[in-house]
């Protein structure tokens, strides 16, 4: 079965599971709507079209047969570019997943996650062989025959291992040129990261980079997917579950750490982002 007799969609499992795939074909123009972090593992394959991907603070163009490695808890988001339809796959590798296996090959199956250089762009050859891989893959999740899932396992563990040993293997980077307009939004989303924990007034981080207020909050919009102060709540927030999660601080301890104006404000933005108030957060999440 090849990618093009498929389904339009294919899903197994869901976020909170140890693996958790989705087979998509895409029409029209379309970009994540939902903020986007979680503490599973991702891999990101483009069988056609083109997408613009933000992750943690730098901007990669994905073309077909690209494949993006999105670590644990790291912001990012897909949006359109000229192209409006296109077909993709992605897997989510929970802690769960690894259970079994040793911490030496957890270790070696991970560490591409952990590479900085998120995006791998194939060869032909490549190509064929992940196509491979993953065809094989959603043909069992689409017909379910008898040890379907443990084949689908097997094959994503593959599929880990291929990115594991082209990581290691690989001499030179993917060509990633920046438009000035690109490198002025990383510069901004890099000052956001480091001092979220102060106030980030609009005012001031357009006077800072010399840009005015409308052409910042645009062209942030255009590069990210995101909105100049959503992001800054995200960033905020992210931080706050790790604290509410690691952490004996008060909720107020909490907020004023993340650089929340005030606790009220805290708590709106908290619930709106992550779908639970903190104090009901802290008690649910392991």
């Amino acid at each position: 079965m090849t990618v093009q007799t498929l389904p339009d969609t294919l899903l197994l499992g869901s976020i909170n599971e140890p693996l958790w795939i989705e087979f998509d074909r895409r029409f029209g123009h379309h970009s994540m709507t939902n903020t986007h972090y979680h503490k599973s593992y991702e891999i990101y394959y483009l069988y056609s079209g083109e997408r613009n991907f933000f992750i943690g603070d730098s901007v990669h163009h994905v073309h077909p047969g690209d494949i993006v490695l999105i670590d644990s808890d790291v912001v990012h988001k897909t949006s359109g570019l000229s192209e409006p339809n296109h077909v993709r796959v992605v897997l989510h590798f929970g802690e769960a997943f690894f259970n079994g296996i040793s911490q030496e090959d957890i270790d070696l199956l991970l560490a591409p996650f952990h590479d900085g250089h998120p995006l791998i762009r194939l060869n032909l050859q490549e190509r064929m062989h992940v196509e491979e891989l993953l065809g094989s893959l959603l043909t069992e999740l689409n017909e379910h025959p008898p040890g379907y899932q443990l084949h689908i396992r097997n094959m994503a563990i593959e599929l880990m291992l291929f990115t594991t040993r082209h990581i290691r293997k690989r001499k030179t980077l993917p060509n990633i040129e920046l438009t000035p307009v690109q490198q002025k939004v990383t510069d901004i989303i890099r000052h956001i990261n480091l001092h979220y924990r102060e106030p980030l007034h609009l005012d001031d981080i357009a006077n800072h980079f010399y840009i005015s207020k409308g052409h910042l909050c645009r062209v942030f919009k255009e590069v990210t997917g995101f909105g100049f102060t959503q992001y800054i709540n995200i960033t905020r927030v992210k931080e706050a579950e790790n604290l509410l999660r690691e952490t004996n601080w008060s909720i107020t301890q909490v907020s004023e750490h993340c650089g929340f104006e005030n606790f009220s404000h805290f708590g709106r933005v908290f619930k709106k982002l992550s779908g639970l108030s903190p104090r009901t957060y802290r008690k649910e999440r392991p």
